[in-house]
């Protein structure tokens, strides 16, 4: 299974829990387990994005981009979405084909 995107902490003991009692893991590397995990789900959030390249979707606009025109929003599958639209409208469900995928989100354009 992969992982289109997640949150990942270091474990940090909770008073009163069964592991907090029990020998802990070296801070260095409990970094390194985290730096090892992250790069993994870096690498699965890269090859979901990629594979939504030339698909059509659904995109919920949520608010204006940076860029003057384009929208950013969320599609069907919530991945982060920019699509250039001068004429969108806030809460509308635009139709879109993904042009590219960047680091953590995709470009699109309207298509209806």
């Amino acid at each position: 299974m992969g992982y289109a995107s997640a949150y990942s902490f270091r474990y940090s003991p909770r008073p009163g829990t069964p592991a907090a009692e029990r020998a802990q893991v070296d801070q260095a590397e409990a970094e390194a387990r985290l730096q090892e995990v992250q790069a993994l789900i870096d690498a699965q959030q890269r090859a979901a994005l990629a594979a939504m390249v030339g698909r059509t979707v659904e995109v919920l606009y949520e608010r204006p981009g940076r860029i003057a025109g384009q929208w950013a929003g969320k599609s069907e599958h919530l991945h982060a979405v920019h699509v250039a639209d001068p004429a969108g409208q806030p809460g509308e469900i635009a139709r879109v084909r993904i042009l590219r995928a960047e680091p953590h989100s995709l470009a699109a354009e309207r298509i209806g």
